[in-house]
């Protein structure tokens, strides 16, 4: 052993310390595939949702092409309608009910973590930094994508960079952690360890305390806790009567009846900048310039539509739009069969000021500049005077206050 003394110190690292008799390897298993399966969804729905933002487009990438690692980037669809809002509601919804099963699996195994003597063979260190990866990550990953929800940056890295690169690592210590615990998952499952009462168990205490729940006792209150949270959750992305119940909802209503991210103010548009001299410019490769007033925009063909936005924080919510199709607009370019167009708003700075949308965006039939909403025009905060709404378009790329569109 060397200087490593035989004997535990004082404390969590006794034999006997932790004394529920509920813990079990069992138990663990059982906590442990749950939150697998909400894991699969998180990360699944987390690199979809990095898809959308279509990186390999225009200046949509939010970290460098040279530090992207650009896997499972696809040409992102134009439906059905609902796809962002599903994807992105749920992996907000699974991120947050993974908070309780979290908790409840550190819960299971902590015992192991003040194991003593620390791990001296290469498998038994193996296993401890599959341990510690995966907390440290997930950790990071759920405080970090919680308080993104709410737009609120504590911090002073990138949210978006730190958030892609401890997606990875976070899958990478899963599937570690994972590979090294398949032999127990499997043993458990198949012996039943806790109803045998096996001796060599390491989650079973020496000491056990009086039970003051059982195993289902604990395994109903993860069910319940997981259950409320994504009770109060989903409604933000589901809508109908559970919108109500959706406490940890990031958005209040806007002037509208809906959300908004970014107001006006915020994005510091003026009358002067939104008024009577405002024109839509349609630009093209050859440098022709075609400017439209509102007044123009409404002549031409209206179409009308029921359209979600979603947004990256998990809300989304259906409106009705009308506006006229990117199609004809990119038509009255003389750019007939566009494949991409750079859509620029007025507002004088943002992170988002500017996206590119590709082709199956312009030509989606419901893909619209839209003047309207809701049978009114667009109020200030909601992009008056035009702004984008395309089926299964990210609400970061549905631009407001849009002043010129660059097809190519």
């Amino acid at each position: 052993m060397g200087l490593i003394p035989e004997e535990p110190p004082p404390g969590p690292a006794r034999p006997g310390f932790w004394r529920s008799p509920v813990r079990s390897t069992w138990t663990t298993t059982l906590i442990g595939s749950v939150l697998l399966v909400a894991i699969v969804i998180v990360a699944s729905t987390g690199f979809i949702s990095h898809a959308a933002y279509q990186p390999d487009l225009g200046r949509n990438a939010l970290i460098p092409r040279e530090k992207d690692l650009q896997l499972l980037v696809f040409s992102w669809p134009s439906g059905p309608s609902w796809l962002y809002a599903l994807t992105q509601g749920a992996h907000v919804t699974f991120g947050l009910m993974m908070v309780p099963l979290l908790l409840f699996k550190l819960w299971s195994v902590i015992p192991l973590l003040f194991s003593w003597p620390p791990p001296l063979k290469p498998g038994e260190a193996l296993g401890k930094l599959a341990n510690l990866l995966l907390v440290g990550s997930a950790t990071f990953q759920l405080a970090t994508g919680l308080t993104n929800a709410q737009l609120f940056y504590p911090w002073h890295f990138n949210f978006v960079v730190a958030h892609y690169y401890g997606a990875w690592l976070f899958v990478a210590s899963v599937m570690l952690h994972v590979a090294t615990q398949l032999p127990k998952m499997r043993a458990a499952y198949r012996t039943r360890a806790d109803v045998l009462g096996m001796a060599d168990d390491p989650l079973r205490t020496p000491n056990p305390g009086t039970t003051t729940i059982s195993r289902r006792g604990v395994l109903g209150l993860m069910g319940a806790s997981t259950g409320a949270v994504m009770l109060t959750t989903v409604g933000q992305s589901a809508g109908g009567p559970l919108r109500e119940l959706a406490l940890f909802a990031p958005r209040g209503a806007g002037s509208d009846d809906f959300p908004v991210n970014k107001t006006a103010k915020v994005a510091r548009i003026t009358q002067q900048l939104v008024g009577d001299a405002w024109r839509l410019q349609l630009a093209t490769p050859d440098g022709d310039v075609v400017a439209l007033s509102r007044e123009d925009l409404l002549v031409m063909p209206q179409h009308t539509y029921d359209l979600p936005i979603a947004c990256v924080e998990g809300w989304s919510s259906v409106q009705t739009w009308t506006g006229v199709r990117l199609l004809d607009l990119a038509v009255r370019a003389g750019i007939d069969d566009a494949e991409q167009v750079h859509v620029v708003s007025v507002q004088p700075a943002g992170a988002f000021k500017q996206t590119t949308l590709g082709r199956a965006q312009i030509h989606a039939e419901r893909g619209l500049l839209a003047l309207k909403v809701n049978g009114a025009d667009l109020s200030l905060d909601h992009g008056f005077p035009a702004r984008i709404i395309v089926p299964a378009l990210p609400g970061v790329h549905c631009t407001k206050w849009v002043g010129r569109l660059e097809f190519a």
